[in-house]
């Protein structure tokens, strides 16, 4: 069975990928590689063993995009990643975040809604919750008006796949709103590796204790929250990927309850900033040098996920500890570096 995965080349896709190939899935990635490198490719097949097909190109050229489909009619599941993530970027380039992640979702619709039947996992994300009243969330809070372009691409992609089902039955969909990805594979054959200066958190750590950054900058300690600093759901890469397997087999299987469906993907618990660089430092038995500098527009105060509904109707649960995804994250930025 054949599955495309666009942006599958990037941290969580390239996870996804070697899961995906673990379950015998046949794999194609569409990359353009402006965040990520064909060299991720090596460390996939020196994990599973297995080829792939892989295709450079643009997802926003919409030919490009119409000819791939024809020539690949067999493909009966899309995953799809393709997309710029940075909260903080997107506050400052709106546009390229409304362009990139918009219609490059838009044209991957336009061929599926054709097919006699296609399974459609979109690569959500908690930012549609907004500030939320109560904590953990769970999947029934409400979307609230967006803090940052990034969260607002989330939203209005929910709002497309969810009015394309509507009028194409035979179209399948899953969004999965998910939390903090960190980590990486324990092979150490891929991790995360951002072009430029990071715009996480863990690189933004794991390159400051390598050396390749002078210092980490920790944006407020004036939140209310335990030690001033945001909250957010870390979840282990690899715990996410596995997220994205299974909700595609639920579609491929006819488990779903409808054919547009949401699931929140996290571990349920909620780690401040301070807490993930006292957790790293335990770890890796590294120093960190960093400092509190400004808020930084777009943040929230806090986020964490109620996972009952993924735990319950997926039949899936994260099973790795923020110590855990933390020192694999190091062995990854170790081993890049040598």
């Amino acid at each position: 069975m054949k599955i495309l995965v666009t942006g599958g080349l990037g941290f969580i896709g390239s996870h996804t990928v070697v899961e995906l190939q673990n379950k015998g899935y046949e794999v194609v990635i569409i990359d353009n590689c402006s965040n990520s490198s064909p060299d991720v490719i090596k460390g996939i097949c020196e994990i599973t063993g297995k080829d792939l097909v892989f295709e450079k190109f643009d997802l926003r050229e919409k030919d490009k995009v119409q000819e791939f489909f024809k020539r690949h009619n067999d493909i009966e599941g899309v995953i799809h990643f393709a997309a710029s993530k940075a909260v903080g970027e997107s506050v400052e380039k709106p546009l390229l975040y409304y362009e990139n992640n918009l219609s490059t979702l838009v044209y991957i619709l336009q061929q599926l809604a054709d097919k006699a039947s296609a399974s459609f996992i979109f690569s959500s994300s908690c930012t549609v919750y907004g500030q939320a009243d109560e904590l953990p969330i769970t999947e029934n809070a409400p979307v609230k008006t967006a803090e940052s372009p990034y969260g607002n691409t989330k939203q209005i992609g929910e709002e497309i796949i969810r009015d394309t089902c509507k009028v194409h039955p035979a179209l399948k969909a899953i969004a999965l709103r998910y939390f903090n990805p960190i980590g990486a594979h324990p092979s150490a054959e891929i991790g995360e590796l951002p072009i430029g200066v990071p715009q996480n958190l863990i690189p933004f750590i794991t390159q400051t204790a390598i050396g390749l950054r002078e210092q980490l900058s920790v944006f407020g300690d004036d939140y209310p929250t335990s030690d001033g600093t945001c909250i957010r759901d870390y979840i282990h890469v690899v715990d996410l990927a596995k997220a994205h397997v299974v909700a595609l087999q639920r579609l491929l299987e006819g488990k779903n309850a409808s054919n547009y469906e949401v699931f929140n993907v996290g571990t349920g618990t909620g780690s401040s900033v301070l807490e993930v660089i006292q957790s790293f430092e335990k770890v890796s038995k590294e120093k960190l040098n960093y400092k509190i500098v400004e808020r930084r527009e777009g943040d929230i105060t806090a986020a964490y996920a109620d996972t009952t509904k993924a735990n319950n109707e997926l039949g899936w649960k994260a099973k790795s500890s923020l110590d855990d995804s933390l020192t694999s994250a190091w062995k990854w930025e170790q081993k890049v570096r040598s």
